[in-house]
């Protein structure tokens, strides 16, 4: 079964807890603290593997979790740390925070490899403590707990060109007609329930990927029948082209068929009705001489400044010229791989409501709370990119507000959870 959607709930690991011990030798009566510290948790991460093309797999299996780190041991020895859990997923996997639906990741492009979510940190042993006037530290810092989200993972097909059109227009006959790919065909409505995948293959060693798309109906954007699993896979597409049958024989005027597929693209997502199209008058073999089907498509395509052409996919009339149409028009097109912007940061997974608090103990300042907590495990503070976040969501959530309130002036302390800053105004 073809499989473009899966809801999936992911965990990275706990990092380990630190250890409190001491030092106990012969002759060494007082040997201080050795405790280790924590393991570091297990990371999620994806990665893209060539040899997959459905989602099948997530469908079964809904939740993974990576490996917890270990406690530190005795004699300054450090836990284990937790085991990475990689998940393989097709080329053009879209990864969206569920309650969101912000993108978090597109793994497509050059993108094939990616941290989704990281384990917490390991927490500091009591060796970490010992100070000149703290010299036997009781306690140890307990290990960060990892990140957990709902996501979503859809599969969006990676093809120059998307085939539209009603159900049983003959966009399976197409496909089967111009490239090796073999889809089902017969002559009922949605035949085509799984969008195929072809090559054609052009002179002078060029060539571009066609999908043919299961057959749209009135409603799709709206997800009426399986509109949005169709709709998604015309995402990544340069080019459009709109196979309409002008044979009549279905009882459907051509002309309001494509007014109504191009609506529902429309109403999906804008962007898709700007794409380049062509107009494919399928059929022509099988139509009556007196009908007007032909010419009221072409006054349409012409109207609507898009190339028009004439074709039998069953007769292989046409096919050609329709063929080098679509590669000169490429050639036109930025090759540019379409790829979903990040959009979730993880100050959206932070409840606004969430208390935080700020206090002075001496001549240092002291920010705590679950929201301070929370934030500290999901941010990577050892890079840059990190440590900016971390201060810009501070400022958002109004933080550094309050703590000028408090006195904060530069070259202060702060803080928070076993990190110590230094407060420099910009």
């Amino acid at each position: 079964m073809f499989a473009d959607y899966a809801k999936v709930y992911l965990r990275s690991g706990k990092g380990g807890d630190g250890h409190v011990s001491f030092r106990r030798e012969l002759f060494v009566p007082a040997g201080g603290p050795d405790g280790g510290n924590g393991g570091k948790g297990g990371d999620i991460i994806l990665e893209v593997d060539s040899g997959l093309n459905t989602l099948t797999d997530f469908r079964h299996v809904r939740k993974y979790v990576a490996g917890n780190g270990e406690e530190g041991g005795g004699r300054r020895c450090s836990g284990k740390n937790g085991q990475d859990l990689v998940l393989k997923v097709p080329e053009g996997t879209v990864v969206r925070d569920f309650e969101t639906g912000k993108v978090i990741t597109d793994m497509s492009g050059g993108n094939r490899r990616e941290v989704i979510l990281r384990g917490g940190r390991g927490g500091l042993g009591n060796m970490n403590y010992a100070t000149s006037t703290m010299q036997a530290p009781k306690y140890a810092q307990p290990g960060r707990p990892g990140q957990e989200r709902m996501v979503t993972l859809e599969l969006k097909c990676i093809a120059d060109v998307g085939l539209i059109g009603y159900p049983n227009v003959g966009k399976s006959t197409f496909l089967s007609a111009v490239t090796n790919a073999r889809p089902k065909i017969a002559d009922y409505p949605f035949t085509t329930l799984t969008p195929n995948l072809g090559v054609v293959d052009m002179p002078g060693g060029g060539g571009f990927v066609i999908a043919d798309i299961p057959g749209l109906i009135e409603g799709a954007a709206d997800g009426v029948g399986l509109g949005h699993d169709f709709l998604r896979h015309i995402e990544r597409t340069r080019l459009l082209v709109h196979l309409v049958d002008a044979s009549g024989l279905e009882g459907r005027d051509p002309v309001e068929d494509i007014e109504r597929i191009n609506e529902e693209l429309r109403r999906y997502n804008a962007s898709l009705a700007d794409l380049p199209q062509i107009i494919a008058a399928n059929k022509t073999d099988i139509t009556e001489p007196e009908s007007d089907a032909p010419a009221r498509i072409r006054a349409w395509a012409d109207a609507h400044g898009m190339p028009c052409f004439e074709i039998s996919a069953a007769a292989h009339h046409g096919l050609q010229e329709l063929l080098f149409k679509i590669a000169e028009m490429l050639k036109q097109i930025d090759k540019k791989p379409v790829v979903f912007e990040r959009e979730f940061t993880w100050a959206d997974a932070i409840p606004e409501e969430l208390p935080y608090e700020v206090t002075r103990d001496g001549s240092d300042f002291v920010v705590e709370g679950p929201m301070i907590e929370k934030m500290l495990g999901y941010t990577n503070l050892e890079s840059e990119k990190g440590f900016v976040f971390f201060q810009n969501f501070l400022k958002d959530r109004g933080v550094i507000d309050r703590l000028k309130e408090l006195g904060l002036q530069e070259g202060d302390t702060v803080r928070m959870y076993g990190h110590t800053f230094e407060y420099f105004d910009e």
